[in-house]
């Protein structure tokens, strides 16, 4: 196989929408760090939306970005949902799903502090070369055949977490 071809972890993204600050999202902050062990940073709103009682720069949620030891925690994410995915939750280079209590999630022990709170998970795959569309320099699109497809994504999941996936 061409190494250039060879499907990697870029990053995974842990989210948990508050919708509101204070309180909630103190809890929702520490529980990411705990899972972690990084320091979340907060979301805040792009845009207004009245009947949710939103407005633009209020803070709805937290997240934070790891990129290390991501395969250990993508299999405990994984498994906290039993290894299942739906075809809906697989995108192209991409796959998202919640977890609707983190005490599911091997390893994590229940803080009666922070109480039950769900998270969404975000995986975000690349290839050798993928570069070009961040560097400085000579930025450039990735070729169409070089892109990750829905199918690959699916091998993917399938060849190094024997996740299942369903219609």
């Amino acid at each position: 196989m061409n190494i250039m071809k060879e499907i990697r972890i870029e990053k995974i993204t842990l989210n948990i929408g508050t919708g509101e600050g204070g309180n909630r999202l103190q809890k929702a902050t520490k529980l990411l760090q705990s899972l972690t062990g990084q320091t979340p940073i907060e979301a805040k709103a792009k845009r207004r939306i009245p009947t949710w009682g939103v407005r633009p720069g209020a803070i709805i949620g937290t997240k934070v970005t790891v990129r290390k030891n991501m395969e250990d925690i993508i299999s405990r994410m994984l498994a906290a949902v039993g290894n299942k995915l739906t075809m809906s939750k697989i995108g192209e280079g991409t796959f998202s799903f919640g977890i609707p209590e983190y005490i599911e999630i091997p390893g994590a022990r229940y803080d009666a502090e922070i109480g039950i709170i769900g998270l969404g998970v975000m995986v975000t795959l690349k290839r050798p070369g993928f570069r070009i569309k961040n560097r400085s320099i000579m930025k450039r699109k990735i070729p169409k055949k070089h892109l990750i497809s829905q199918e690959e994504t699916i091998k993917f999941l399938q060849e190094k977490f024997k996740t299942k996936i369903t219609d």
